[in-house]
């Protein structure tokens, strides 16, 4: 390789850690460079997996890097440790989005190398399921079938779903891994009745050797998906094959969901994941620090962990911010620097309501369930107490639009402006109403009374 090329890579490094800080890892130190040549700047990857994430997640930042730090108007090829740079006959275009297997199965889903085990930082509220999805990844079909893991928005589940596919994929390249969402399994479940193609759509999620199927939460209210899952269900686990689901909530709170499947998704091991503590929320700053390369001060993290307490996006989320901030100011991290991008007061001010806080006074006086909160029901008796407590969310913490969509659905921000227009409006015209909403936000401020 040229002193070119190699001045290339560098200035390409360079660009990527400065205009797209949220993809940077530390194993992209470990790519290795291997020249331009037809157009396109080569680079090799030190396993199949970082290949494929890096050609479905990071192809358009590192493009766009090549075309900066050159001039020219180049493409960027991942390749895996044993792939050769193809011949530009033709070939080059499709292997730049197809990735070759080199006779290993494809997966169903980008596994992230972020994911695996390693980097997973246990505490009090994780340790059983940490513990479980290790020991499904060991001995997939025999341990915990099927292994059911559920917790709040946020929190790691699909950390330890992808750490699974991850493990087996290194222990066992050949094996077929299916990992798809629930709301995927609806989607293709409705085409293949439209289209005539029950047949197929059966084998193709059947045929695998590992299922891991995300927010199967999503099968409440869906009679003709629930009634397909449930023979998919048990056609997988008369074979023998290992089933992973995860859920917001255990199996008996997913609303509507048939007692048969209730009955089998515990016939395994039912484990949650629960909100971080002080300390765990210490270490995954830290470990998700170093793992972005970034230098973190003991009492950064320290004020990070203490600003951000209901899930772990939060802390990456507030990474993120650390990592422009020192790129526009063009200097290190430290907690001055972190509290003025981060603010200086908590989001949720001490003795002040937490989301939890205000769903159980909410869900206690309508007589609902978190977990019907957080789902996609509409009904009057669901949508009220949800908008009620978006507007308690907005008005008594300082949680942003995104964050309170997040905790209450994965709802976006406009859902939340909207919530609290109802309320508000709801409030101007309705008296017994807004002497509910004044009741609640009194019990928030003195949850004693």
């Amino acid at each position: 390789m040229s002193d070119a090329d190699l001045r290339l890579w560098d200035r390409m490094q360079e660009l990527l850690r400065s205009e797209h800080p949220e993809i940077c890892r530390q194993w992209f130190e470990e790519i290795e460079p291997l020249g331009v040549s037809g157009g396109t700047c080569h680079l090799r990857t030190q396993s199949r997996i970082h290949r494929d994430y890096l050609r479905r997640q990071c192809a358009g930042p590192y493009a766009d890097a090549a075309r900066a730090a050159s001039g020219q108007l180049l493409s960027v090829m991942f390749l895996g440790p044993n792939e050769e740079i193809p011949p530009s006959d033709g070939v080059l275009a499709r292997s730049t989005t197809e990735a070759a297997t080199n006779g290993a199965v494809p997966d169903t889903v980008t596994l992230d190398p972020d994911n695996a085990f390693s980097s997973f930082v246990t505490g009090p509220g994780n340790r059983y399921a940490h513990a479980a999805a290790q020991a499904v990844a060991e001995k997939p079909g025999d341990s915990y079938n099927p292994l059911f893991i559920h917790g709040g928005f946020g929190l790691g589940k699909t950390h330890l779903l992808q750490a699974i596919g991850l493990r087996v994929r290194e222990i066992w390249p050949d094996v077929v891994i299916q990992y798809f969402s629930c709301e995927s399994f609806v989607t293709q479940f409705t085409e293949a009745i439209r289209a005539g193609q029950m047949s197929e759509f059966r084998h193709w999620f059947r045929d695998a050797d590992i299922h891991v199927i995300d927010d199967i939460h999503f099968l409440a209210d869906k009679e003709g998906s629930q009634e397909e899952f449930f023979h998919t269900f048990n056609a997988l686990y008369q074979d023998g094959k290992q089933i992973v689901l995860s859920s917001d909530g255990p199996p008996e709170n997913i609303p509507d969901l048939e007692e048969r499947l209730v009955s089998r998704f515990k016939w395994g091991l039912v484990t949650e994941i629960e909100p971080p503590d002080y300390e765990t929320r210490v270490a995954i700053v830290k470990s998700k620090a170093t793992m972005r390369g970034i230098e973190m001060p003991a009492d950064v993290a320290n004020f990070v962990a203490a600003r951000f307490e209901n899930s772990i996006r939060e802390l990456e989320g507030a990474l993120t911010k650390l990592q422009i901030h020192t790129q526009v100011k063009k200097t290190r991290i430290d907690l001055a620097l972190a509290k003025e991008a981060l603010g200086e007061q908590p989001r949720i001010p001490t003795g002040g309501p937490t989301f939890q806080v205000i769903a159980d006074a909410v869900t206690d006086f309508y007589s609902v369930r978190l977990i019907d909160l957080q789902s996609r029901k509409r009904q009057r008796s669901i949508a009220l107490p949800r908008q009620v407590c978006m507007y308690l969310a907005r008005r008594h913490t300082r949680h942003s639009l995104e964050e309170i969509g997040g905790f209450f659905g994965g709802r976006d921000h406009t859902t939340v402006m909207h919530a609290v227009k109802t309320v508000e409006a709801k409030c101007s015209s309705d008296n017994d109403f807004s002497l509910i909403v004044t009741n609640l936000e009194d019990q928030l401020a003195d949850p004693a009374a």
